[in-house]
């Protein structure tokens, strides 16, 4: 099976390589640029990249500036880098349609996630159907949830919730984003609707129940230790 192709872009040759090492450890190809330029050249060269970790402060040509001539032509998947936490710049870029946004410094480990959670959501990634994570086994195409090989009885919603949490691990999660993903957007539900599904899923997952952790004031994290 070909390798998902991911086009890494930034002026920094040690945080290209940094990223570049743990994508590729995941079994990923990777592609560098180091500039905006190199990034749109190597773009329009291969029609097959699946995502692309973009950086904002570049010579040249800015993140901003190659965000908009790839949006011209694609749909693509595309991560911004930045050294500067402003909500303007968040907010800018989601309005260029950018579908993630890292702040810099930032754990590798976490980009990874961030990057698979993207690329299952676009298809770009084969979703595998049984996930296993600390002794827990999900069954997405039976819809069968296994602890240390005995069978747990879950709802729909708080099977859909686990796998969520499984598919995310190590992830924090806000409430609205586990709504939107989860209950999908056209629910108008609040918090009490997941806190109540978390309740009750700790509860049926035993002592499995501690890998879902409370971010108290934002939401949950699944993280087996």
């Amino acid at each position: 099976m070909e390798k998902v192709k991911i086009l890494v872009v930034d002026d920094e040759s040690r945080m290209r390589k940094l990223v570049k090492d743990f994508l590729e450890r995941e079994g990923f190809a990777v592609l560098e640029a180091g500039d905006g330029l190199e990034a749109l050249d190597i773009f329009y060269e291969h029609k097959d990249i699946a995502l692309i970790i973009l950086d904002v402060m570049m010579p040249k040509m800015d993140g901003w500036q190659t965000c908009r001539e790839i949006r011209k032509e694609s749909k693509v998947p595309i991560i911004m880098l930045t050294a500067r936490g402003e909500e303007r710049d968040e907010l800018q870029g989601f309005e260029l349609g950018v579908d993630e946004y890292i702040s810099k410094p930032f754990s590798p480990k976490i980009l990874v996630a961030r990057v698979e959670a993207i690329l299952r959501r676009t298809n770009a990634l084969a979703s595998d159907d049984v996930v296993n994570a600390g002794g827990i086994e999900v069954d997405k195409a039976a819809h069968m949830v296994k602890i240390n090989g005995e069978s747990v009885d879950l709802s729909y919603k708080e099977f859909e919730l686990l796998t969520y949490f499984i598919e995310n691990q190590g992830l924090a999660l806000s409430r609205e984003k586990i709504l939107n993903n989860v209950w999908n957007y056209d629910y108008f539900g609040d918090a009490r609707t997941i806190d109540t599904h978390v309740k009750k899923l700790r509860s049926k997952l035993g002592e499995k129940g501690e890998y879902i952790k409370t971010i108290w004031g934002m939401g949950y994290k699944f993280e087996v230790e």
